[in-house]
């Protein structure tokens, strides 16, 4: 006999953000993108430093992207491999650690490395929370 897993009802409609929470996720994303690349801009580090990092925060914003549409749809009943969601925890948890590599050997001063440390974590905080009011928006 076959093992069929069960199917999971529906999800409930999702009430469509308010525009104000729209807003403030935007202004987050744009804010710590836009201070993440002045910071880059006047640092006193290689081009190449500066491009790795940078690669960083776009590595881990498309993973965070990734991984919040991997779950959600999980929630609602929408099939998504074990893979792709392993890769999606993967691809933000090697941004993160490499995030942490890179500061700690570089030769930037503490509250310049925090300075980049929050950056990115807002950056990652802000794509999922705009990534969620896009799909609410396009569901609603």
């Amino acid at each position: 006999m076959a093992y069929h897993q069960p199917v999971p009802p529906p999800a409930p409609p999702t009430a469509r953000p308010t525009p104000a929470f729209v807003g403030a996720s935007w202004a987050a994303l744009l804010l710590g993108i836009v201070t993440f690349g002045i910071g880059l801009w006047n640092a006193d580090l290689q081009l190449s430093e500066k491009g790795f990092f940078a690669v960083l925060l776009v590595l881990g914003a498309f993973g965070a992207v990734s991984l919040q549409k991997s779950v959600r749809d999980r929630a609602e009943g929408i099939p998504v491999s074990g893979l792709y969601l392993g890769l999606a925890w993967g691809v933000v948890g090697f941004s993160v650690v490499m995030l942490a590599v890179g500061l700690v050997n570089s030769s930037m001063t503490l509250s310049e490395k925090g300075f980049y440390g929050l950056a990115f974590a807002m950056t990652l905080f802000a794509v999922i929370a705009v990534q969620k009011n896009v799909r609410d928006a396009l569901r609603s």
